[in-house]
């Protein structure tokens, strides 16, 4: 296996312009809901070049030279105990990705590491039936199916040109046989749960919202600015998805709700709302699962036992990722 180099100083791009009206707002709100520590936050999001990259192995597509070479460039396993392979270094730099080619599987996929927290609190186990609400572009589905042998996997998107992003994931980690199993849709995910109620062990809403890292390096001031005016109609969107996926669930199943914002709004209001208005929905404890990784991660201090947040600092530049656990009675 020929260990590429990685990418630190991405040469011959040109450097990301941050935007001055995102900033702003966010320097308003994050200071407010997240105190001293925005400060740090804010001091790694707005650097990409301090951003670490986490690869989850394959193993559908296993390769021991890439496995062995990594130790030697500073790469570590990372989750230790979890159902996955998933490998990070403090140190920043990007891995490079492997091109699409069809017909051959892909050793490897590129992330945020913080991102497997979710597959890590959803808890899949062999035979379950699980639905992946807002699958693309993927990473979420195949660490899914890097855990265990779900009886079904519904992968959907509604966006599609999302969708076709989702397919050729899948198309690229997943071999023939067990595609044949995944079900991929292009449904409304607010309308999932009526269309398919009760049918569901697990349900994974990783849900539209305030990307925090691509929104500081908007290209388009005056999108930007219209993305920050309707900023507050994502809160009821994510509602919505919930309320779906709480229908999709069997009584006993279990639900995890992930955004990659910051935003109190996106986060744990939207959590206390469905709790308040769902009777048949209660929390789940996940401090454990975040003690257990504890070593790799930053977490928000304050919040409630089902719920997590993590913040990116400096040489554990991971997240921001929000993740909070539900279960059906």
């Amino acid at each position: 296996f020929l260990f590429p180099k990685v990418d630190v100083q991405a040469p011959g791009r040109p450097r990301r312009r941050l935007c001055r009206v995102v900033l702003d707002h966010f320097e308003k709100q994050y200071t407010a809901e997240l105190g001293a520590a925005w400060g740090g936050v804010r001091d790694v999001l707005t650097n990409p070049w301090c951003w670490q990259h986490a690869l989850l192995l394959n193993r559908f597509s296993p390769c021991a030279e890439l496995e062995e070479s990594l130790g030697g460039h500073g790469y570590h396993p990372a989750f230790r105990g979890a159902p996955f392979g998933c490998y990070i270094r403090g140190s920043p730099g990007r891995f490079p990705a492997q091109r699409h080619r069809a017909g051959r599987l892909k050793a490897y996929y590129l992330l945020n590491a913080a991102s497997l927290l979710p597959v890590l609190a959803l808890g899949v186990k062999d035979g379950h039936d699980v639905l992946d609400l807002c699958a693309a572009p993927g990473g979420k589905s195949l660490a899914i199916l890097q855990c265990a042998w779900p009886g079904r996997l519904h992968c959907n998107e509604y966006d599609d040109l999302r969708s076709r992003w989702l397919e050729q994931t899948i198309e690229s980690f997943i071999p023939e046989p067990l595609i044949n199993s995944i079900m991929v849709s292009k449904l409304d995910g607010r309308h999932i749960g009526d269309l398919k109620p009760e049918l569901y062990d697990k349900v994974l809403v990783d849900a539209p919202c305030s990307n925090d890292r691509s929104w500081l390096f908007s290209s388009d001031v005056h999108q930007a600015t219209l993305r920050l005016m309707h900023r507050k109609e994502l809160s009821r969107l994510q509602f919505q998805l919930l309320r779906s996926a709480i229908k999709a669930l069997r009584p006993g199943g279990s639900l995890v709700y992930s955004t990659c914002t910051l935003s109190k709004a996106e986060n744990s209001d939207v959590i206390n709302l469905l709790l308040s208005s769902c009777s048949d929905v209660i929390p789940v404890d996940i401090s454990e699962m975040a003690k257990a990784v504890s070593q790799e991660f930053s977490f928000l201090g304050g919040l409630q036992r089902h719920e997590l947040l993590v913040l990116p600092e400096k040489g554990r530049a991971w997240g921001p990722m929000y993740v909070a656990k539900l279960k059906k009675i």
